[in-house]
């Protein structure tokens, strides 16, 4: 049904803009099929991503272009290549994964710190919330230390990438925080 109104609301009132999204975090994340929740609406089989997917689709009247980059560890360094005319991070973190956090702590904090990301929303994407001892939301703020990010807007949302739920509060976080950044319509034009 959300889908069915979200495609009718994109034919009455079509974006004139298309906001640019990244997907990162660390391999086994769950980034490709959050990407293809978002995009199709159902999950699909995935494989680990080499290199990048790239897939675009409509939320209400808003046009988004995702680049789901791989997040294995010989690919991470290429994420900032990525990050150029950026208007939100979805950073996706594997909850379960509490051996790793420290990686994606400091993964975490470059982005953040990243010139061309200044005025990017970030939403941290705290997946697998299904899972057996995943942390929550205020675990996961709390282990990347982002009380104390004062630079940007960000956001840490509880999710399941295969059955959707807590993906579209996600972006309608992303939505509420680059629906400003359209340019203004120019006055008389058609």
């Amino acid at each position: 049904m959300g889908q069915l109104f979200s495609s009718l609301w994109a034919t009455l009132f079509p974006s004139a803009h298309t906001y640019r999204l990244v997907l990162v975090g660390l391999d086994n994340a769950g980034k490709t099929t959050i990407l293809y929740r978002l995009h199709l609406g159902q999950a699909v089989d995935t494989h680990p991503t080499v290199g990048c997917n790239v897939e675009t689709w409509t939320h209400r009247n808003l046009t988004f272009e995702a680049w789901d980059l791989g997040g294995q560890a010989n690919l991470r360094p290429s994420w900032a290549t990525y990050y150029s005319g950026t208007d939100a991070a979805l950073v996706v973190v594997d909850c379960t994964d509490r051996a790793r956090i420290g990686i994606v702590k400091a993964e975490v904090a470059a982005l953040l710190a990243h010139d061309h990301l200044a005025s990017a929303a970030v939403l941290i994407l705290a997946n697998k919330q299904d899972c057996p001892g995943a942390m929550g939301p205020a675990e996961l703020t709390a282990a990347l230390g982002l009380d104390a990010v004062r630079r940007q807007a960000w956001h840490v949302q509880g999710c399941c990438g295969l059955s959707g739920e807590g993906l579209v509060e996600g972006l309608e976080w992303v939505a509420q925080q680059v629906a400003h950044l359209a340019p203004a319509p120019v006055p008389g034009a058609a």
